[in-house]
């Protein structure tokens, strides 16, 4: 068992379910003590590379009361999975190579805001209602025609056509059917920025290991919803001409790491994505690259709306998956020395 860093002083795990502003001219200096006091080195000198990928760790998805909190099962379980995660990052600060943070970030007028769709009555969706290809078929929900200046340069025809285009498109892709959620992750609000504690952790590892934090943005198309940082879920519209695109560049990126460590929120939405499609393209390169993929599973929760839905099935259904296919389940109390198929 190899030895792991102490946790500094400065962490409160009360806190990791609030709101606050990071002290970072503090934190620097506490970071050039954590360097001769324990021997940390620069990353550029690790032997192994080793990238933390931590999917949308946003106040939106991980304070409570705020927009899509996630709470799965226990009702706080983004708040414990972030206390875990900090934890796992202060005790592997010496391994840790980059950390990768994905960042939701939407405007008002998308695909899967309210304000994309009316009824008849003038009425848009509520939070956590789907809109299906027959409800867009048969006009129960329609394209917002105020919104047609800004999206598409007044071309509502266009828009309502694609809309027919998009949600068959997720139904033939067997994709979970559009939902509308709530106003979140809006860029400029602060549901976007990163949970605090989990900020100042990603800051301090930062300045340590004199590693910059390399910040994945997504989800900016108001055509489409993005749930996996490395690609939406549709590429196309219906004369087959882009309308996005693979983050091959960040694909690749991860795949060149030695061994790649996935937490984040949610597991069975934006977690999961992201992972199946990392697998997908593991798939057409190399099987066995799946070896190097490890599921931080005690720090991630799947959506949970207590009397309206739970996706804990799906979540756990997906990881099952990805094990199969050689990713390894592990958990933030191992050390990532620890961890199968890792010589450090």
């Amino acid at each position: 068992m190899s030895t792991p860093l102490p946790i500094p002083s400065f962490f409160n795990p009360k806190t990791v379910g609030e709101v606050w502003r990071v002290p970072y001219l503090e934190r620097a200096k506490d970071a050039e003590d954590w360097i001769k006091t324990h021997q940390i080195k620069p990353a550029a000198t690790d032997r192994k590379r080793i990238c933390l990928m931590a999917i949308d760790v946003q106040n939106t998805f991980c304070i409570p009361d705020f927009e899509l909190f996630v709470g799965g099962q226990s009702g706080m379980g983004a708040v414990e999975d972030n206390d875990r995660l900090c934890q796992f990052i202060y005790r592997n600060l010496n391994t840790l190579t980059e950390i990768a943070p994905t960042m939701d970030t939407h405007t008002a007028m998308q695909i899967f805001h309210p304000i994309f769709w009316v009824n008849d009555a003038g009425e848009h969706p509520q939070p956590a209602s789907t809109i299906s290809h027959d409800d867009v078929q048969q006009g129960v929900w329609k394209v917002n025609p105020a919104i047609a200046y800004s999206i598409s340069k007044g071309n509502y025809v266009g828009l309502q056509q694609f809309a027919l285009h998009y949600t068959k498109q997720l139904s033939d892709d067997s994709k979970y059917p559009l939902t509308i959620w709530p106003y979140h992750s809006m860029v400029g609000g602060i549901g976007h920025a990163l949970v605090s504690a989990v900020e100042e952790a990603m800051f301090f590892h930062n300045l340590t290991r004199h590693s910059q934090t390399n910040f994945e943005i997504k989800g900016g198309n108001p055509l489409t919803e993005n749930y996996s940082v490395l690609r939406p879920e549709v590429l196309k519209d219906a004369k087959d001409r882009p309308i996005a695109q693979k983050n091959t560049r960040f694909l690749q990126k991860l795949l060149n790491f030695d061994a790649v460590i996935i937490a984040g929120q949610a597991k069975s939405h934006c977690v999961a994505w992201t992972i199946d499609d990392l697998l997908s393209e593991i798939l057409t390169q190399d099987p066995n690259l799946a070896k190097k993929v490890y599921l931080l599973e005690d720090c991630t929760s799947p959506v949970v709306i207590p009397g309206v839905v739970d996706f804990t099935p799906q979540a756990d259904e997906a990881f099952e998956r990805f094990v199969k296919a050689g990713m390894h389940i592990v958990t933030s109390d191992m050390a990532i020395a620890d961890f199968p198929g890792i010589e450090l």
